[in-house]
Protein backbone atom coordinates (compact mmCIF):
# COMPACT_ATOMS: atom_id res chain seq x y z
CA UNK A 1 0.00 0.00 0.00
CA UNK A 2 1.42 3.37 -1.04
CA UNK A 3 1.86 6.17 1.48
CA UNK A 4 -0.70 8.33 -0.34
CA UNK A 5 -3.32 5.59 -0.19
CA UNK A 6 -2.55 4.95 3.48
CA UNK A 7 -2.95 8.69 4.17
CA UNK A 8 -6.31 8.66 2.38
CA UNK A 9 -7.53 5.75 4.48
CA UNK A 10 -6.39 7.47 7.67
CA UNK A 11 -8.18 10.69 6.69
CA UNK A 12 -11.37 8.79 5.91
CA UNK A 13 -11.25 6.77 9.13
CA UNK A 14 -10.34 9.65 11.46
CA UNK A 15 -12.03 12.49 9.57
CA UNK A 16 -13.67 13.95 12.68
CA UNK A 17 -10.38 14.05 14.56
CA UNK A 18 -8.74 15.86 11.65
CA UNK A 19 -11.67 18.28 11.47
CA UNK A 20 -11.20 18.93 15.18
CA UNK A 21 -7.53 19.72 14.58
CA UNK A 22 -8.23 21.87 11.51
CA UNK A 23 -8.70 25.24 13.34
CA UNK A 24 -5.36 24.82 15.10
CA UNK A 25 -3.62 23.84 11.87
CA UNK A 26 -5.11 26.85 10.08
CA UNK A 27 -3.98 29.13 12.90
CA UNK A 28 -0.37 27.98 12.64
CA UNK A 29 -0.43 28.06 8.85
CA UNK A 30 -1.89 31.58 8.63
CA UNK A 31 -0.12 33.26 11.54
CA UNK A 32 3.14 31.28 11.87
CA UNK A 33 4.19 29.82 8.52
CA UNK A 34 2.93 32.36 5.97
CA UNK A 35 4.49 35.35 7.84
CA UNK A 36 7.88 33.58 7.66
CA UNK A 37 8.09 34.78 4.07
CA UNK A 38 8.48 38.29 5.44
CA UNK A 39 11.92 37.60 6.90
CA UNK A 40 13.34 38.33 3.45
CA UNK A 41 13.04 42.06 4.21
CA UNK A 42 15.83 41.71 6.79
CA UNK A 43 18.17 41.51 3.78
CA UNK A 44 16.62 44.56 2.09
CA UNK A 45 16.08 48.26 2.63
CA UNK A 46 12.38 47.56 2.70
CA UNK A 47 9.97 50.26 1.62
CA UNK A 48 6.20 49.73 2.01
CA UNK A 49 5.70 51.71 -1.19
CA UNK A 50 8.12 49.60 -3.27
CA UNK A 51 7.08 46.31 -1.66
CA UNK A 52 9.22 43.23 -1.16
CA UNK A 53 9.84 42.73 -4.89
CA UNK A 54 10.88 46.34 -5.47
CA UNK A 55 12.98 47.03 -2.38
CA UNK A 56 16.78 47.28 -2.60
CA UNK A 57 18.83 44.27 -1.48
CA UNK A 58 21.56 45.08 1.06
CA UNK A 59 22.63 41.61 2.22
CA UNK A 60 23.83 41.43 5.83
CA UNK A 61 24.02 45.19 6.36
CA UNK A 62 21.25 45.27 8.98
CA UNK A 63 22.75 42.36 10.91
CA UNK A 64 26.14 44.08 11.00
CA UNK A 65 24.49 47.26 12.23
CA UNK A 66 22.55 45.33 14.88
CA UNK A 67 25.57 43.45 16.25
CA UNK A 68 27.73 46.59 16.30
CA UNK A 69 25.03 48.61 18.08
CA UNK A 70 26.10 49.46 21.67
CA UNK A 71 22.60 48.47 22.80
CA UNK A 72 23.05 44.88 21.61
CA UNK A 73 24.95 43.69 24.69
CA UNK A 74 22.44 45.45 26.97
CA UNK A 75 19.55 43.71 25.23
CA UNK A 76 21.34 40.37 25.34
CA UNK A 77 22.17 40.72 29.04
CA UNK A 78 18.65 41.70 30.08
CA UNK A 79 16.95 39.04 27.97
CA UNK A 80 19.23 36.24 29.14
CA UNK A 81 19.12 37.33 32.80
CA UNK A 82 15.31 37.33 32.89
CA UNK A 83 15.11 33.97 31.13
CA UNK A 84 17.75 32.37 33.36
CA UNK A 85 15.83 33.54 36.44
CA UNK A 86 12.67 32.03 34.96
CA UNK A 87 14.50 28.80 34.16
CA UNK A 88 16.01 28.46 37.64
CA UNK A 89 13.13 29.73 39.78
CA UNK A 90 10.02 29.14 37.69
CA UNK A 91 10.59 25.94 35.67
CA UNK A 92 10.95 23.56 38.68
CA UNK A 93 7.91 24.91 40.55
CA UNK A 94 5.18 23.31 38.37
CA UNK A 95 6.96 19.97 38.88
CA UNK A 96 6.99 20.44 42.65
CA UNK A 97 3.35 21.58 42.66
CA UNK A 98 2.38 18.59 40.51
CA UNK A 99 4.08 16.20 42.94
CA UNK A 100 2.21 17.76 45.86
CA UNK A 101 -1.14 17.67 44.05
CA UNK A 102 -0.54 14.06 43.04
CA UNK A 103 -0.13 13.11 46.70
CA UNK A 104 -3.56 14.46 47.69
CA UNK A 105 -5.97 11.63 48.41
CA UNK A 106 -9.18 13.69 48.56
CA UNK A 107 -10.37 14.00 44.95
CA UNK A 108 -12.68 16.93 45.75
CA UNK A 109 -9.98 18.87 47.55
CA UNK A 110 -7.53 18.12 44.73
CA UNK A 111 -9.96 19.44 42.10
CA UNK A 112 -10.63 22.61 44.10
CA UNK A 113 -6.91 23.33 44.53
CA UNK A 114 -6.27 22.66 40.84
CA UNK A 115 -9.03 25.05 39.80
CA UNK A 116 -7.68 27.78 42.07
CA UNK A 117 -4.10 27.52 40.83
CA UNK A 118 -5.25 27.35 37.17
CA UNK A 119 -7.26 30.59 37.36
CA UNK A 120 -4.43 33.17 37.05
CA UNK A 121 -3.49 31.71 33.65
CA UNK A 122 -6.72 33.11 32.18
CA UNK A 123 -5.98 36.65 33.33
CA UNK A 124 -4.35 38.93 30.76
CA UNK A 125 -1.03 40.61 31.44
CA UNK A 126 -2.90 43.93 31.50
CA UNK A 127 -4.88 42.79 34.54
CA UNK A 128 -1.79 41.37 36.24
CA UNK A 129 0.15 44.58 35.63
CA UNK A 130 -2.77 46.55 37.04
CA UNK A 131 -2.90 44.36 40.15
CA UNK A 132 0.86 44.79 40.60
CA UNK A 133 0.54 48.56 40.47
CA UNK A 134 -2.38 48.53 42.91
CA UNK A 135 -0.42 46.40 45.36
CA UNK A 136 3.08 47.85 45.10
CA UNK A 137 2.75 51.47 44.00
CA UNK A 138 4.96 53.49 46.33
CA UNK A 139 2.38 56.17 46.98
CA UNK A 140 -1.02 54.44 47.03
CA UNK A 141 -0.14 50.74 46.86
CA UNK A 142 -1.96 48.45 49.30
CA UNK A 143 1.24 46.73 50.49
CA UNK A 144 2.94 50.03 51.22
CA UNK A 145 -0.10 51.34 53.06
CA UNK A 146 -0.10 48.23 55.25
CA UNK A 147 3.63 48.60 55.91
CA UNK A 148 3.17 52.26 56.75
CA UNK A 149 0.35 51.48 59.18
CA UNK A 150 2.63 48.95 60.89
CA UNK A 151 5.37 51.56 61.26
CA UNK A 152 7.64 50.04 58.60
CA UNK A 153 9.18 51.95 55.72
CA UNK A 154 7.68 51.80 52.25
CA UNK A 155 9.24 49.52 49.64
CA UNK A 156 10.03 50.53 46.09
CA UNK A 157 9.37 47.65 43.72
CA UNK A 158 8.06 49.16 40.50
CA UNK A 159 10.85 51.69 39.93
CA UNK A 160 13.75 49.79 41.49
CA UNK A 161 16.15 48.33 38.87
CA UNK A 162 17.52 45.90 41.47
CA UNK A 163 14.17 44.11 41.89
CA UNK A 164 12.73 44.41 38.37
CA UNK A 165 13.87 40.99 37.09
CA UNK A 166 12.69 39.26 40.26
CA UNK A 167 9.31 41.02 40.01
CA UNK A 168 8.83 39.74 36.45
CA UNK A 169 9.76 36.21 37.54
CA UNK A 170 7.32 36.27 40.46
CA UNK A 171 4.56 37.53 38.16
CA UNK A 172 5.22 34.63 35.76
CA UNK A 173 5.22 32.15 38.64
CA UNK A 174 1.91 33.40 39.99
CA UNK A 175 0.27 33.43 36.54
CA UNK A 176 1.56 30.23 34.96
CA UNK A 177 2.76 27.88 37.71
CA UNK A 178 -0.63 26.21 38.15
CA UNK A 179 -1.23 25.90 34.42
CA UNK A 180 2.19 24.30 34.00
CA UNK A 181 1.13 21.36 36.15
CA UNK A 182 -1.29 20.00 33.54
CA UNK A 183 1.25 18.03 31.50
CA UNK A 184 3.08 16.75 34.58
CA UNK A 185 -0.13 15.55 36.23
CA UNK A 186 -1.14 13.84 32.98
CA UNK A 187 2.22 12.07 32.87
CA UNK A 188 1.85 11.00 36.50
CA UNK A 189 -1.59 9.58 35.74
CA UNK A 190 0.04 7.26 33.20
CA UNK A 191 2.29 5.57 35.77
CA UNK A 192 1.14 2.03 36.57
CA UNK A 193 -0.48 1.98 40.07
CA UNK A 194 0.84 -1.54 40.58
CA UNK A 195 4.36 -0.11 40.78
CA UNK A 196 3.30 1.95 43.80
CA UNK A 197 1.65 -1.09 45.38
CA UNK A 198 4.82 -3.12 44.93
CA UNK A 199 6.86 -0.30 46.47
CA UNK A 200 4.53 -0.17 49.49
CA UNK A 201 4.96 -3.91 50.03
CA UNK A 202 8.74 -3.40 49.97
CA UNK A 203 8.39 -0.77 52.70
CA UNK A 204 8.75 2.42 50.63
CA UNK A 205 7.09 5.47 52.19
CA UNK A 206 5.43 8.30 50.26
CA UNK A 207 8.68 10.25 49.87
CA UNK A 208 10.52 7.19 48.55
CA UNK A 209 7.72 6.50 46.07
CA UNK A 210 7.81 10.10 44.87
CA UNK A 211 11.58 10.05 44.40
CA UNK A 212 12.03 6.57 42.91
CA UNK A 213 8.77 6.12 40.95
CA UNK A 214 6.98 9.40 40.21
CA UNK A 215 9.97 11.53 39.24
CA UNK A 216 11.54 8.86 36.96
CA UNK A 217 8.08 8.30 35.46
CA UNK A 218 7.81 11.93 34.29
CA UNK A 219 11.49 12.40 33.41
CA UNK A 220 10.89 12.30 29.64
CA UNK A 221 8.17 14.96 29.88
CA UNK A 222 10.43 17.18 32.00
CA UNK A 223 13.30 16.88 29.52
CA UNK A 224 11.09 17.61 26.49
CA UNK A 225 9.60 20.70 28.15
CA UNK A 226 13.06 21.84 29.21
CA UNK A 227 14.32 21.54 25.62
CA UNK A 228 11.35 23.51 24.32
CA UNK A 229 11.85 26.10 27.05
CA UNK A 230 15.46 26.59 25.99
CA UNK A 231 14.16 27.44 22.53
CA UNK A 232 12.54 30.53 24.03
CA UNK A 233 15.63 31.85 25.79
CA UNK A 234 15.58 34.92 23.53
CA UNK A 235 11.87 35.53 24.19
CA UNK A 236 10.82 37.25 27.38
CA UNK A 237 7.23 38.09 26.53
CA UNK A 238 6.54 41.50 25.06
CA UNK A 239 3.31 42.27 26.90
CA UNK A 240 4.60 41.66 30.40
CA UNK A 241 7.80 43.69 30.03
CA UNK A 242 6.12 46.45 28.03
CA UNK A 243 3.41 46.95 30.65
CA UNK A 244 5.90 47.06 33.54
CA UNK A 245 8.40 49.22 31.63
CA UNK A 246 9.16 52.71 32.92
CA UNK A 247 12.03 55.17 32.61
CA UNK A 248 13.48 54.32 36.01
CA UNK A 249 14.10 50.68 35.02
CA UNK A 250 14.91 51.15 31.33
CA UNK A 251 18.48 49.88 31.79
CA UNK A 252 17.24 46.49 32.98
CA UNK A 253 13.88 46.36 31.19
CA UNK A 254 14.91 46.87 27.56
CA UNK A 255 14.87 43.43 25.92
CA UNK A 256 14.83 42.22 22.31
CA UNK A 257 11.02 42.19 22.18
CA UNK A 258 10.60 45.80 23.33
CA UNK A 259 13.54 46.90 21.17
CA UNK A 260 11.98 45.37 18.04
CA UNK A 261 8.72 47.17 18.86
CA UNK A 262 10.49 50.49 19.46
CA UNK A 263 12.61 50.53 16.30
CA UNK A 264 10.26 48.52 14.10
CA UNK A 265 6.85 49.98 14.88
CA UNK A 266 7.55 53.36 16.45
CA UNK A 267 10.51 54.27 14.23
CA UNK A 268 9.37 52.31 11.13
CA UNK A 269 12.76 50.60 10.66
CA UNK A 270 11.14 47.45 9.34
CA UNK A 271 14.18 45.74 7.84
CA UNK A 272 16.41 46.43 10.84
CA UNK A 273 13.85 45.18 13.36
CA UNK A 274 13.19 42.08 11.23
CA UNK A 275 16.91 41.31 11.32
CA UNK A 276 16.82 41.56 15.12
CA UNK A 277 13.81 39.25 15.25
CA UNK A 278 15.47 36.75 12.90
CA UNK A 279 18.52 36.69 15.15
CA UNK A 280 16.29 35.72 18.09
CA UNK A 281 14.69 32.90 16.10
CA UNK A 282 18.01 31.49 14.87
CA UNK A 283 19.45 31.47 18.40
CA UNK A 284 16.30 29.75 19.71
CA UNK A 285 16.48 27.09 17.00
CA UNK A 286 20.18 26.50 17.69
CA UNK A 287 19.52 26.06 21.42
CA UNK A 288 16.73 23.53 20.76
CA UNK A 289 18.94 21.51 18.40
CA UNK A 290 21.86 21.58 20.84
CA UNK A 291 19.73 20.66 23.87
CA UNK A 292 18.04 17.87 21.93
CA UNK A 293 21.45 16.52 20.85
CA UNK A 294 22.67 16.53 24.46
CA UNK A 295 19.49 14.74 25.60
CA UNK A 296 19.97 12.07 22.93
CA UNK A 297 23.58 11.60 23.96
CA UNK A 298 22.41 11.05 27.53
CA UNK A 299 20.01 8.32 26.41
CA UNK A 300 16.78 10.34 26.55
CA UNK A 301 14.13 10.51 23.84
CA UNK A 302 14.37 14.22 23.10
CA UNK A 303 11.93 16.20 20.96
CA UNK A 304 12.75 14.52 17.64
Amino acid sequence: MTRLRRLGLDLRRDKYLYLLALPGLLFFFLFKYIPMGGIVISFQNYSPFAGIMGSEWVGLEHFQRFFSNPEFMLLFRNTMAINIMNLVLFFPLPIVLSLLLNELRSVLYKRVVQSIVYMPHFLSWVIIAGLTFLLFAKGEGLINKILESLGASRIDVLTNPDTFWLMLTLQSIWKECGWGTILFLAAMAGIDPQVYEAAKIDGANRLHQMWHITLPGIRNVVIILLILRLGHMMDVGFEQVFLMYNGAVSEVAEVFDTYVYRVGIQQAQFSYSTAAGLFKSVVGLAMVVMANWIAKRMGEEGVY
